[in-house]
Order: structure tokens, then C-alpha cells, then sequence
């Protein structure tokens, strides 16, 4: 099933927090809702995330008491800055809201209120089912990359279809070299302080049979150094248009043992996710978070930091184009110098 869904003029949501313990479908009939659960995350990864605020701009279409197009289109673009709010790096979701705005405000001259409502929502749902195909066709390019018999290292959160509305991006990758019948084996990085990868990526490669193992963070570099790894996949919540990839937290770190010991780095991205308005990644706003995410772990029961300590939670950390072998994209891979190969898959 899919991530993130429309279904009797609600959306659906899987609720990513409560994974592997619980499967649960939350479902939603506000914006401020749906923004409260992007920020609370409820659903994340980029792509999954543009979905949910497109659909959560359709929900304040028929949220809005208004008659008239104009009146409608200030309720909508309220919302929007509402939503675009929830999570600041993941270029996605202000993607998906500005293209649900430009439909709306280019028919607001010759489109009543009820026919704009309907526009955005097929839009919202055209986007969903783009993301999908995105994936797969990413996949595709991606998974001519592995090698039967490669081991992977997959880092840094869930890029699976948790993370996206169907299939995924990093992990889809795996999961269709998989499907190809190539033996391939997965290490996962746990992914502090929320786990995803222990969660999440771990859950989902048990869903599909791959063979994986999880690794605390700091494991990654050993298994580099030691050959034990062929290629690195990652995701990414915002490239520059000079290849600075924008990622979870710990991924910098990741891409410089991989560079360190001459694996190759393969971000894989939409080209959605690809922001050519940013010439570098010092120019991507890095996300942090509430502390209380790294002071509330537990070890056997017991909370691990003193009662009185304090935290930094920075969500996401930035790696240089120069540390990237290549970006996996739905319409191809680009390769260094990027400035001109990512504005060519864009354009494609």
C-alpha cells in the first residue's frame, strides 16, 4: 500500500513513529493537521512529504468557506505558507505546494471555486502517482549500478517506500537489484536519535527478503576500511545545482569514510528534490530539531543523558560534491562536473 493516500475525501497517512511495533493508518481533514504531521513526523522523507503537503493544500480547498475564486485562493496560499513551514530542508514540499499554487491561481480568472477545489486535489493526486513512477524509473537506473554479489552499505534514515509514496529511492534501488535476482546484502545504519534506519529501512527490507544486518553509526567507517563494502546508496532531502546533497545527519561523515577507502557514493534523487536556485549547499537551511529527541533515549529502561543535560539535535548535515561518484536521478546518472549534469536531467 501506499505511504501516503486519498480516500474518501480524507488523506491517509502510515504512521511512521510507532514502526515496526505497530502498523497504523492515521487518517486527516485539515492542513494544519497534515503540517502538524510533517513536523511531528508522522510521514517524512522528501518525496513522501511533497505528497502529504499537496494533499493537505487539497484539504484546505474544502476546508475554506469560500465562494468565490479569489477568496479561495487567499485561504489556499494562508495554507500554503502554513504547510511549507512544517519541515524547512526538504525542497519537496514547498515543490509541491507551488505547483499546486501556480494551477490555482492560473485558473482563478475563468474557474469557480468548486472547479479549482477538484483541480487541486487531481492535481495533488497526479503528483502522488508521478512519484511513483519516478521511483521506479530511478530504480531502474540505480540498480545497473550493483553488481550480483555486491554488499551494501544502505545509510542514514529509511529511503525505502516509507519515505516516498510508493517503492523509494535509495532503497528502491536495493529492492529492484533484488528483484532482478542479484544476491546483494545490506548493511543499515541505525540512524540516531530516531532510529529510522533500525525501524524503518529494517522493516522494509524484512518485507521484501533482502539480507541485512543493522550497524550503529560509527560501525560504518570499520566496514569501509575493511573492504567490506562495494557501494554506498543514500537519499537526499536537497541537492544544489553544484551536487551538494543535503541528507540526514551522518551521511557527511558516511561519504567521507566512503571516499577515504575509494567506494563509490551514489546519492539517488528525484529531480524534484534537485534545487538549481542554490549554487551550493552552504545555501540549503539545515533543520534542528527539539533536543529532547537525543535526552529521551533509553538504554534497558534508563534514560542514557543526565536530568540536567542539554543536547543539540541538527537534522541533517551537507556532503560536498567532491565526496560524490554520481547522483542516480529518474532520467539517468549524473556524473561530475554536476553544475551541467544535473541541469541536464532537470531539463529532461
Amino acid at each position: 500500500m501506499r505511504t501516503v493516500f486519498w480516500e474518501k475525501n480524507e488523506l491517509k497517512m502510515i504512521d511512521q513513529r510507532i514502526l515496526p511495533g505497530r502498523f497504523e493508518v492515521l487518517s486527516y481533514r485539515g492542513h494544519k493537521e497534515v503540517a502538524h504531521a510533517i513536523t511531528d513526523m508522522v510521514v517524512r522523507g522528501a518525496p513522501a512529504i511533497g505528497a502529504a503537503a499537496a494533499f493537505g493544500l487539497a484539504l484546505a480547498g474544502y476546508e475554506s468557506a469560500s465562494s468565490s475564486s479569489s477568496s479561495l485562493l487567499a485561504d489556499l496560499q494562508a495554507a500554503s505558507a502554513t504547510l511549507k513551514a512544517a519541515r524547512p530542508t526538504a525542497v519537496n514540499l514547498a515543490w509541491a505546494v507551488d505547483r499546486l499554487m501556480e494551477i490555482a491561481s492560473a485558473s482563478s480568472a475563468e474557474r469557480s471555486a468548486d472547479e479549482i477545489r477538484q483541480l487541486i486535489l487531481d492535481e495533488a493526486q497526479k503528483l502522488a502517482d508521478e512519484d511513483v513512477e519516478i521511483n521506479k524509473r530511478m530504480a531502474e537506473h540505480g540498480a545497473a549500478l550493483i553488481n550480483d554479489g555486491d554488499t551494501i552499505i544502505l545509510t542514514i534514515c529509511n529511503t525505502g517506500a516509507l519515505a516516498t509514496v510508493d517503492w523509494g529511492t535509495a532503497l528502491g534501488v536495493i529492492r529492484t537489484a533484488h528483484e532482478q535476482g542479484k544476491k546483494i546484502h545490506v548493511f543499515v545504519d541505525e540512524t540516531r536519535p530516531r532510529l529510522q534506519g533500525a525501524r524503518l529501512t529494517a522493516w522494509e527490507l524484512e518485507q521484501y527478503g533482502i539480507p541485512y544486518e543493522i550497524i550503529s553509526d560509527n560501525t560504518a567507517g570499520y566496514f569501509l576500511k575493511a573492504g567490506k563494502v562495494q557501494k554506498c546508496f543514500v537519499g537526499s532531502d536537497r541537492t544544489a545545482a553544484n551536487g551538494d546533497v543535503a541528507n540526514k545527519i551522518g551521511t557527511y561523515m558516511l561519504a567521507l569514510a566512503a571516499f577515504d577507502n575509494g567506494v563509490p557514493f551514489y546519492p539517488v534523487v528525484p529531480t524534484s528534490t534537485i534545487d538549481l536556485s542554490l549554487a551550493h549547499g552552504d545555501l540549503i537551511p539545515i533543520e534542528e530539531r527539539n533536543p529532547q529527541e537525543v535526552l529521551g533515549l533509553e538504554f534497558e529502561g534508563q534514560r542514557v543523558a543526565p536530568q540536567n543535560a542539554k543536547a543539540r539535535n541538527i537534522a541533517f548535515d551537507v556532503t560536498p560534491n567532491r565526496l560524490v561518484t554520481g547522483i542516480v536521478t529518474e532520467n539517468g546518472v549524473a556524473y561530475p562536473p554536476f553544475e551541467a549534469s544535473l541541469r541536464k536531467v532537470v531539463k529532461e
